[in-house]
């Protein structure tokens, strides 16, 4: 099995961690050998607005307003592990971005440079109200107040909707349109059926 490179999108509460984990396990029953370089881009988010400088206290201000963070801070948070962490022969999943058009171009010109096309993208599709109830219900401290979901939805749809459609229509991805609906065994089945259909 070469390396892969997998992109996890949706909206917030669609299951991408859930998905990408299972991948992982997956992945290395298939190719025990080979490392799995991880990138969740919402937990480093999560962590780094519990710390004291400037740049967090800003951050963690955007966070409880329930606003995208910045592209800048957001290609920051992720660019400098590729520049540190890739050895070239690893498996990469990356999951929960991009969450704009311009960090979906920066996303391109990375997978790119370290020569990882053709990538898979799996969009975990859920409508806007699954994903409100599922937020509500999942108990995570910065999933309590309805404001700030409404507006991480809001967000959805006018930035990261553009977003991916850009990584649909790009001719070096690999895009599946997942129904994110479904018990999560069956979504973890249809992922793995389409990836070994394009191999």
């Amino acid at each position: 099995m070469s390396p892969q490179t997998f992109i996890f999108i949706g909206r917030s509460g669609c299951g991408k961690g859930t998905q990408a984990d299972l991948l992982q396990k997956y992945i290395k029953t298939q190719d025990p050998g080979r490392e799995i370089f991880y990138l969740e881009t919402g937990s480093r988010f999560r962590d780094f607005i519990k710390g004291d400088s400037l740049s967090s206290k800003l951050s963690l201000d955007i966070s409880h307003r329930g606003d995208r963070q910045p592209d800048f801070l957001a290609v920051w948070m992720w660019a400098h592990l590729f520049v540190e962490n890739l050895k070239g022969n690893e498996h990469v999943i990356i999951d929960g971005m991009p969450r704009s058009i311009n960090e979906a171009n920066v996303l391109d010109s990375a997978i790119r440079f370290y020569n990882r096309v053709p990538a898979y993208v799996v969009y975990l599709n859920v409508s806007r109200s699954w994903a409100e109830d599922r937020l509500q219900s999942r108990g995570r401290a910065d999933d309590q107040h309805k404001d700030g979901i409404k507006r991480r939805l809001d967000w959805f749809e006018t930035d990261v909707v553009p977003a991916v459609e850009h990584l649909r229509q790009h001719s070096e991805y690999r895009f599946f349109d997942i129904n994110g609906e479904q018990p999560i065994e069956e979504i973890h089945q249809e992922i793995i059926k389409k990836i070994e259909l394009q191999k």
